[in-house]
């Protein structure tokens, strides 16, 4: 029998609880929920969105220009002495997996870097991600999820944002 045991004050991973007939032999196995992010912004909006995702230690992530309709209006030019209308909007596409742990922190980055308070300012979505393989190394699920360089990344990213204090000068 299979069973999702879930810890009792939400403050750890789930796990997943395996036994024989009639209860015998039971065993408890973490699971490593996993998440896809897909946000999809504003461009000129991608280095804050960057910033923002650096600060909180999403360091992966894949980005994809992209044409895109939502809520804006459509955009009317002249073009060679020609009215056209631009019905799709250029888009960023940035797509990242994280840990569970990393779900929220992620989606309030990604919304501070991104909110401009316009209509198109872009979604974000959250599927479920079954597996992950790093190739290099064969490291699964979460192992592959960490940056080999996150520590590095970060430290960068601090020292960037970091204000300059009079003994800097």
């Amino acid at each position: 029998m299979l069973q999702l045991v879930q810890n009792s004050h939400n403050t750890g991973p789930s796990r997943l609880a395996v036994s024989g007939p009639a209860g015998v032999g039971v065993t408890t196995l973490p699971i490593a929920f996993m998440k896809l992010i897909v946000a999809v912004i504003r461009p000129e909006k991608l280095a804050d969105v960057k910033r923002a995702l650096f600060q909180v230690g999403v360091t992966g992530m894949t980005l994809s220009r992209v044409s895109g309709h939502g809520g804006e209006r459509d955009v009317v030019q002249q073009y060679r002495g020609e009215s056209v209308v631009l019905e799709f909007h250029e888009k960023v596409r940035i797509e990242m997996a994280c840990s569970e742990e990393f779900v929220e922190r992620t989606l309030q980055a990604i919304c501070d870097g991104a909110r401009t308070g316009e209509v198109g300012d872009g979604k974000i979505f959250v599927l479920p991600l079954d597996h992950t393989v790093r190739i290099r190394t064969g490291e699964r699920d979460n192992d592959a999820l960490t940056a080999v360089n996150a520590d590095e990344i970060m430290r960068q990213t601090q020292l960037e944002l970091r204000v300059p204090t009079r003994g800097d000068y």
